[in-house]
């Protein structure tokens, strides 16, 4: 393989696919620090390596894999590096609050906010299946891109305060207490791997068959639970740490880390 000059050149005659040549060079100059300052578009790779989109979308696609490349659907490719936003495993924490903490403005879409019946959530939240629910959708921005998709449900008694609540720039725990008196005292939490269906990743400006992370929330004040959330976050934007000794283990009081 040439690579000299501005021009790169697959070995045709090879049996190693040309996807995989170009992966492999790509690579190479991503080592070398040939891209530090930006990644070309895949059209600009078309034309230096003179092969078609698909090669270059297959080569881009085990970059992702990797984990040193970022597409997001629409946008240039970029090179991976350290999540901007990171959260304590274990700390009952506000997205809206570690946001701003990172230095990224926070902004939300809301999607949907009324009051509405979902037999999962209800049941989640120990009540029956045609219990009212306070339903709220936000698709969350840090500076500027997309960040989550966010979906929290509540008993209508205790979150129809929140029904006049602009969202778009607000944390959902500090309105919960300052209209409802209500403060989440802990609960449950998992995280898990998930690839979003077509329309979620089209919110979060993910390409198709992506994984993004899941955070499913069950949140408790002192009389039980009362807040049942669905989160998906984009995995390269986010990321959770956890505190361990040889003595001690892991350690997830991590108080003074997040707030709500």
């Amino acid at each position: 393989m040439d690579t000299g000059g501005s021009s790169w050149q697959l070995d045709r005659e090879s049996p190693v696919p040309l996807w995989a040549q170009l992966h492999d060079d790509l690579r190479r100059r991503l080592e070398a620090g040939e891209f530090a300052e930006t990644f070309p578009a895949e059209m600009a790779l078309v034309a230096q390596y003179e092969v078609s989109r698909n090669t270059v979308r297959e080569a881009m696609r085990r970059l992702r894999s990797d984990g040193v490349v970022v597409a997001a659907r629409g946008r240039r490719p970029r090179l991976a590096g350290e999540t901007a936003i990171v959260q304590p495993l274990g700390a009952l924490y506000s997205l809206f609050a570690s946001v701003e903490a990172s230095g990224l403005e926070q902004r939300s879409v809301v999607r949907a906010l009324d009051i509405r019946t979902d037999a999962d959530a209800a049941s989640r939240l120990d009540r029956s299946p045609t219990s009212a629910l306070l339903f709220l959708e936000r698709l969350r921005l840090a500076g500027g891109e997309p960040l989550a998709l966010d979906r929290v449900w509540m008993p209508a008694e205790l979150g129809a305060p929140l029904l006049e609540v602009d969202f778009s720039h607000t944390g959902f725990y500090d309105e919960l207490l300052d209209r409802a008196g209500v403060s989440l005292t802990g609960g449950r939490e998992q995280i898990r791997a998930v690839v979003p269906d077509a329309e979620d990743s089209a919110l979060l400006g993910l390409v198709q068959d992506v994984a993004a992370l899941a955070i499913d929330r069950l949140g408790c004040a002192k009389d039980g639970p009362v807040e049942w959330r669905h989160t998906l976050v984009r995995g390269d934007r986010f990321s959770v740490v956890a505190e361990f000794s040889a003595r001690d283990g892991y350690q997830f009081d991590l108080d003074g880390l997040s707030r709500p």
